[in-house]
């Protein structure tokens, strides 16, 4: 059904407009019963599937923060805002989608922005198995303005110096670069988010 912009408004005297111009009410309804049959429903394997990988690469990107703390960022504590990497994991497997190997073929280079300068803190790859397609680089940031940064910058001169934790908190916006690793076109993706 197509509608045309013959009626002037969608008082009665239009509709009745309609019925006298031989539009019928029945058609209408199998209209709409012929939709109920067309649109498919969503597959629920493919749904539970694709939540199932989000959850593990949240989880791997929570691992790669939680191992780089200390080692790599020399912290006692890293706060994450509240479904910052969640967030990343859709967007991971949206830019993933479109992939011959999809996820499988992912490199992931994790970086962390820290005053305009990055500091690398791991490379995930999502299956050895098999030869990545893409790279995707994705940069964390810094809370910029925070309590924290002013206070560890205040008592580290101090005496308390030796007792107190770095505590890293990073900001809600992140960037991750995509690059195709075998096309011709060579595209690069760039989302900044």
């Amino acid at each position: 059904m197509v509608a045309t912009g013959s009626l002037s408004s969608k008082n009665p005297a239009s509709i009745s407009e309609l019925l006298d111009g031989g539009f019928h009410r029945g058609s209408l309804l199998n209209d709409f019963d012929y939709w109920d049959y067309v649109v498919p429903e969503p597959n629920l394997s493919e749904v539970i599937f694709e939540e199932t990988t989000c959850q593990n690469l949240v989880k791997m990107l929570e691992n790669c923060l939680s191992k780089s703390k200390q080692t790599k960022l020399g912290c006692s504590k890293v706060l994450v805002p509240e479904k910052l990497t969640r967030r990343i994991a859709q967007d991971v497997l949206r830019l993933s989608s479109t992939e011959p190997c999809g996820l499988r073929g992912c490199v992931m280079h994790v970086n962390l922005e820290i005053e305009n300068v990055c500091k690398k803190l791991d490379r995930i790859v999502c299956d050895s198995s098999v030869v990545p397609t893409f790279e995707l680089t994705l940069v964390f940031k810094q809370e910029s303005c925070s309590w924290t940064s002013f206070r560890d910058f205040f008592f580290s001169r101090g005496r308390f110096s030796s007792g107190l934790k770095r505590t890293l908190i990073l900001s809600s916006g992140f960037r991750l670069v995509k690059k195709k690793l075998y096309s011709l076109i060579g595209t690069t993706v760039v989302e900044e988010c």
